[in-house]
């Protein structure tokens, strides 16, 4: 069962795709919402929270840091909860990220190829334990 209040910080680079994702969210009814374009900017948000997001969507494909890489560091230093990967790639490449997320103990609940889709968002937070 997943919960609608989930505190979500969303991770995307490119402006557009940054307001869709939100817009889509906020649609949905998650209204915990905090964005940002930049692994950087992630970063400071996370510092900034008080307590630890509940989920990380991110993008895998960012400028200054890989999506995975954002993973396993905010992971390790207590910052996220669980993260969803947001690309474009192929699934092959996707599913060997998740493969590497796996293999280094890292909360990754999957993917989710762009644009995202409430059914499939919705199916990934069906697996996550918060």
């Amino acid at each position: 069962m997943f919960k609608d209040d989930l505190r979500i910080l969303l991770v995307e680079d490119h402006p557009f795709q940054l307001k869709a994702t939100q817009y889509l969210l906020e649609s949905y009814g998650f209204t915990q919402l905090t964005t940002t374009d930049s692994a950087d900017g992630a970063l400071q948000q996370m510092l900034k929270a008080v307590q630890p997001f509940d989920i990380l969507l991110c993008d895998q494909c960012l400028p200054d840091l890989s999506g995975l890489e954002l993973v396993e560091f905010a992971s390790h230093r207590g910052m996220i909860r669980q993260a969803i990967l947001l690309s474009s790639l192929t699934s092959a490449e996707l599913d060997e990220l998740e493969k590497k997320a796996n293999e280094h103990g890292l909360p990754l609940l999957g993917y989710l190829i762009k644009p995202l889709k409430q059914s499939e968002f919705r199916n990934l937070l069906t697996l996550a334990s918060l």
